[in-house]
Formats: structure tokens, sequence, C-alpha cells
């Protein structure tokens, strides 16, 4: 009796120390790993060995291997030129409507997204061409910031994503299965965003841009944006017709990317190189360390049976399914303030997935709706990584792109709802797709 009452005392000691160590700035991964050694160490009633066993666990995972080859793929994408020939091919197909270059910045994020899996990265790449052109063609520049650090979120929603490869991880489900389902998701994601810059450009007069615009012009854009447009067909296309493998897909997009920036497009040049490895290690490293750290802290807090009470609480109170997807949307929300989306979902998954299966959701349903709820922390803030980039482009403070910012993410709830409380959006591809167990 003695030891079930010290066990059950590690529960408390590792939320109390992990949020000291967040409030004091220790970074996640840190907090999370050090705050589950601590409980063992306290209780004394588990090896403290136990910690670098889960660790090593944790990174021992051959889908994990895709998340450094994305993360490549995106910054060959920005160096090699593909991604201003998408901008440049979205322009003549929309940049004459109002409100234009705010919906190339989404389209293109739509594009960008399919290759890099990364909001941050989409925002990076996209945004310095496309917040000072929005600037310059008087636009509101905490508007475009805001716009373009949106429009960065649906980076982790259109496979492929990274989130949804941590997702799948977790949760032992298919990564193919998660991409597929992301497909619907992220076009509503977009069209409500797309729909909403045209309501507020044609208030506040954004023009589109006026140039002369016909069939030669757009073939022209489109003969040079090609390579850039079939990079995602080959990879999403590859998946999804068994040719290779999600975690094999990353790997050809990097050769890809480098083939096509360096020898067709001629903007990648080797002097290159060395930056973006380095750019893509430590980003990757970033993610890795976070996941090692949350699976101890994970261990912790499934062991101590907290997911089961929590399913038990939330059950003895409603059992209605739309009650309690309101409310895991709420603490997920709230939870993409604080958390990343890799650490949230490494986090809440033990915790949110049996709550959310209790009540009938399919756990793929499920993970779609945890990274549309993470792809909006990307713009709140504290923590919102999108909102640092797109602000740090424009030089200008996040206090300065709150007021821009509301009516976008109202519509990104939006999204979220219709997401949330329409399962077929998530789930009629993969089904189509024959996948099983959906």
């Amino acid at each position: 009796m003695k030891g079930v009452l010290l066990m059950s005392q590690m529960v408390p000691i590792i939320l109390i120390t992990f949020v000291i160590f967040l409030v004091i700035n220790v970074p996640i991964a840190v907090s999370l790993g050090f705050s589950a050694l601590i409980s063992i160490i306290a209780v004394g009633k588990l090896p403290p060995t136990l910690v670098p066993q889960l660790i090593y666990a944790a990174s021992d995972s051959y889908s994990l291997i895709a998340i450094p080859f994305f993360m490549l793929a995106g910054s060959l994408m920005e160096t090699g030129g593909l991604s201003k020939r998408l901008i440049d091919f979205a322009d003549e197909i929309v940049g004459a409507v109002p409100g234009g270059l705010g919906v190339i910045a989404i389209i293109t994020s739509m594009f960008f997204a399919a290759i890099s899996g990364s909001g941050p990265a989409t925002v990076a790449a996209l945004g310095g061409i496309l917040i000072p052109a929005m600037e310059e063609a008087n636009y509101d520049k905490r508007y475009a910031a805001a716009l373009m650090a949106t429009a960065g979120a649906i980076g982790i929603i259109i496979p492929p994503s990274i989130p949804m490869i941590v997702y799948a991880v977790q949760a032992e489900v298919s990564v193919g299965n998660m991409f597929m389902g992301g497909f619907a998701p992220g076009f509503i994601f977009g069209g409500v965003l797309i729909i909403l810059n045209y309501i507020i450009s044609k208030k506040h007069g954004y023009k589109g841009v006026q140039k002369e615009r016909n069939l030669k012009t757009i073939l022209k854009a489109f003969k040079s944006a090609f390579f850039a447009l079939l990079m995602p067909v080959i990879i999403l296309g590859g998946i999804y017709g068994g040719v290779f493998t999600p975690t094999e897909a990353a790997g050809v997009s990097v050769v890809y990317g480098f083939v096509v920036g360096a020898f067709f497009y001629r903007e990648l040049k080797f002097k290159d190189i060395p930056q973006m490895l380095v750019k893509a290690a430590i980003g990757s490293a970033t993610v890795l360390f976070i996941i090692m750290g949350a699976s101890a802290f994970s261990y912790i807090i499934v062991s101590q049976g907290v997911p089961a009470a929590l399913v038990n609480f939330v059950s003895s109170a409603t059992s209605n399914k739309i009650i309690v997807l309101l409310l895991i949307n709420i603490l997920l929300l709230i939870a993409g303030c604080f958390l990343d989306a890799s650490s949230a979902i490494i986090v809440l998954v033990p915790l949110l997935l049996p709550l959310a299966t209790a009540v009938g959701v399919n756990p793929l349903h499920f993970g779609i709706i945890m990274v549309v709820n993470l792809a909006i922390g990307l713009i709140t803030p504290p923590v919102g990584l999108d909102l640092f980039v797109a602000c740090n482009i424009a030089k200008i403070n996040i206090s300065e792109i709150v007021k821009a910012l509301l009516p976008l993410l109202i519509a990104t709830l939006i999204a979220l709802m219709i997401i949330t409380y329409v399962p077929e959006v998530s789930l009629f591809i993969p089904r189509l797709f024959g996948a099983t167990g959906v």
C-alpha cells in the first residue's frame, strides 16, 4: 500500500517540476526529461537508469528519419529557387483579384506545405518575398505579416507534415494514412483564409497586382515552375502509389530538390550546402531532442494511470461526444499557446487519445484534430513560432500584429470546428484509397 502511495506521488512531482522549469525558461526538451528524472529519484521506486533507456527507445524509430530529410527539402526549395517560381506562377493565376498577393501567399503556402512539413519553414521561405511585396502594394504591414504567419500554419496540415509523423509514431497509426487524411483539412483551412482575405481586401482596398496576363504569360510561368510543381506530385504520388514509404519519400524529396535547384534552375550553389545542412540538422535535433525528453515524461504519466483516470472523470461528467471534443479542442488550443506541436503531441497523446476513442473518435481523425489545433498554436502567443518568423521579416513587434491577427484566428477556428465535427473531411480520402481501420 505504501509503495502504491509513493508511486502516486510521482504525478504531482513531475507536473510541478515541469511547470517550474518552463517558468524559469529551461528548454522544453530538458524540462520534460529532467522533470521525469526528478520524480523518479524523489519517489525512489523506479531506477533512474530508466530515463536514458526510454530516451534511447524513443529515438529508435524508422519513421523519424523522415524529419531531417523533409526539413532539408524545405531549405533546398527556398535556396534553389523553387519557392520563387511557385509564387510567380500563383501570381499569374490569381494575382489580379482583390487581395491577390494575399491569395498568392495562401496558395503558395499550400504548395510549399506539400514539401517542407513545417510551419516556420514555410513562413521563412515565402514571407521574405511576399511580406515586402504586400507592403509595397500598400497592404498594412501588420496584416501582411499576420496573413503570412497564418498561411504558414498550413505547413503542418497538408502532408508531408512533421507533427503528423510524430503523432503516427506515438499513436501507432499509419504515417501514410495520416498524410492522406491531411489533404481536405488543409484545403478547408486555406479556403477559409482565402474567403476572409477577399473580404478584408475589398474593405481596405487591397487591389490585385495589375500587369498584363494572358495565356502566353501563364504558360511561361507554368513552364518555369513545372519542376517545382512536380515535386509534391512525385513525393505524394510515390507514397500513395506504393513506390516508396513516407520515410523513403523524404530522401527522394532531398535528391529531387537538389537536382532541380542546382542543375535545372541553377540557383543552388555548392557553397550553400553546408549552411543548409547545419540548419536542417539543428531543426531536426531540436524536434528529436523534444521527442526523447517527452518519452520519459509520457511514460511516467501513462504508468501512473493518468489517462485512465481522465477518461473516467470525463465519462462520469458527460458521455456526449460533441462536448468531449469541444473540451479537448479547448485544451489543445491552450496547450498550443505554450508548447510547440511536437512537444504537445508527445505529452498529450497518451492523455487524450484514450479519451477520444472512448467516445468513438477514430484515432486518425483525432490525429488530424490535434494537428489542426496545434497549427493554430503556431499563430497564438506567447510561443507562436510562425508569428515570430513573420514579425522578424516585417520588422515589427508581436504586440503590433494582434489586432490584424484576430479575424484570421477566428477563421481558423471555424475551419477547426468543421474538421472536428465532420469526420469525413479527414477520413474520406484514406477510405477512398482502401485504408484499413479508418
